[in-house]
């Protein structure tokens, strides 16, 4: 039996060329250096720009996309880094606080794409950071991109709403 295939999403075009900060916490720097590679790639595929921005660890990641949120003029974000298992219960916070933080943001209106790697050991992060295997940094900046042409859609939608319709809404 063949391996289970993945969907992915044809890249949205833009009228102007996206801006995106790329956060990453480069405690593996291997590692966040393929990540930030794959991100960077995918971003130039679209004609976007980007601006990388290190943090310490993958808890500073949400804080700095906060604070660029706030003074920077960014449509969107790439939170990159990696949290690799130890003895502790460290790993489960770290990963758990970082990615609720993320998710805070998103819910907030923010476009971020979640590139944070949480794996049992380096060798499944070097898989996964590698741009010529599963990309997972270039994977976390088609999100980003997505995320902002659907806002770009909907804020143009010209006040139509877009859709499910509620029976006997004529609009």
């Amino acid at each position: 039996m063949a391996g289970a295939s993945h969907y992915i999403l044809d890249m949205p075009s833009f009228d102007e060329a996206p801006k995106i900060a790329i956060v990453v916490a480069p405690y593996y720097k291997d590692i966040a250096d393929n990540l930030i590679a794959g991100a960077k790639g995918v971003i130039e595929q679209v004609g976007g720009t980007y601006e990388v921005i290190e943090v310490p660890g993958a808890l500073e990641v949400p804080t700095a996309i906060g604070i660029a949120a706030r003074m920077g003029e960014f449509d969107g974000f790439v939170a990159l880094g990696c949290v690799i298992r130890g003895e502790t219960t460290h790993y489960d916070t770290v990963c758990n606080d970082s990615s609720r933080g993320i998710t805070l943001l998103g819910l907030q209106g923010l476009c971020i794409g979640n590139g944070i790697l949480t794996v049992e050991n380096h060798e499944q992060a070097a898989v996964r950071a590698d741009p010529a295997d599963q990309n997972k940094g270039g994977g976390a900046a088609a999100a980003a991109l997505h995320l902002i042409a659907l806002g770009e859609r909907l804020k143009n939608s010209g006040g139509k709403r877009m859709g499910f319709r509620v029976d006997g809404d004529a609009s």
